[in-house]
């Protein structure tokens, strides 16, 4: 086993032999979007993601299904399933089965396996002093999920936010791990930024100096924020993590806030040397993650905590 769930990893990684190891994962959760197809992509892209936060391939993938047979349509979930297999087409992922119940509550989600080199694992501990931190997707969908469930999101809000989820990491993935030099690497989801940044220096001899004002955030969260759109999710994440972290004055406090929010399929945050991130962001770009942005460094000062300023 090179990894499991003691360091709060991504996926479980088991080493088969000098040249290949398993990176397996499993998550499902209810639905955040009314449509049932967009549903099923936003699901299967989230679990695909911590394959590829891995740095791994995903390979095979098996439904998790819970369905409340007697009080809904068969469609619903006819229409979940094909939206969750189209993102697997895209993926290159074989559906090789799964499992289903019956629940008083739509859930759906998937168990993947993918493969990697043992040599090649991407960790979220690993990062060095003097590092940057490159963050791929905008922060903000728990809270424009909040706001789409009571009919408060604008049509323009959701499109942005529901394309971002449904955005595999896959090119993302792939590019980091062509350029080599990655020291840890993460995806940001239910823990929000600030969360899966925390557990990048926990038990580690640095820390993180985030530049609040270069994080991407969606266009409209932050009067979504000041009028009270906020998961609940994210009073739980802060409330778990504030002792790590230092607010500066210059952040807002509507933008702390967004560090917090649980996101789904969120974007890689990773740590390489400070003189190849300007390099990979224009690779980055090309490629259309046209989001991708360095949000601040590794630092020697202040040990597992966060500045934010």
């Amino acid at each position: 086993m090179l990894t499991g769930f003691e360091h709060a990893e991504d996926a479980g990684v088991y080493k088969l032999s000098d040249e290949l190891a398993l990176v397996q994962t499993v998550d499902f959760f209810t639905p955040i979007v009314d449509d049932p197809f967009t549903f099923g992509q936003i699901a299967v892209t989230n679990a695909l993601n911590d394959v590829y936060a891995m740095g791994g391939k995903p390979l095979t993938a098996m439904n998790i299904v819970c369905f409340p047979i007697k009080t809904m349509d068969k469609n619903i979930l006819r229409e979940v399933l094909r939206g969750g297999l189209d993102k697997m087409r895209e993926a290159g992922v074989l559906l090789v089965g799964g499992h289903s119940v019956e629940d008083n509550e739509l859930k759906y989600g998937l168990a993947v396996t993918g493969i990697i080199h043992p040599d090649k694992v991407l960790f979220n501990c690993g990062a060095k002093i003097g590092d940057c931190l490159i963050l791929t997707k905008p922060l903000g969908t728990g809270i424009v999920s909040t706001a789409i469930k009571v009919g408060e999101a604008n049509p323009d809000l959701m499109k942005m936010a529901t394309s971002c989820m449904t955005r595999l990491n896959k090119k993302a993935a792939q590019i980091i791990t062509a350029a080599g030099d990655i020291r840890s690497c993460t995806d940001i989801t239910g823990f929000g930024f600030l969360g899966h940044a925390s557990e990048m220096i926990e038990g580690q001899n640095i820390g993180l100096q985030i530049n609040s004002s270069a994080i991407p955030v969606f266009a409209g969260v932050q009067e979504l924020v000041e009028t009270g759109f906020v998961p609940g999710g994210l009073y739980r994440n802060k409330d778990f993590r504030i002792k790590q972290v230092h607010k500066e004055k210059s952040c807002p406090d509507w933008l702390f806030d967004v560090l917090f929010d649980p996101q789904t399929a969120g974007g890689l945050l990773f740590s390489l040397p400070q003189n190849k991130g300007k390099v990979l962001i224009k690779k980055l770009h090309d490629a259309g993650i046209t989001d991708a942005a360095v949000v601040g460094e590794v630092v020697a000062e202040h040990p597992g905590k966060i500045s934010v300023f």
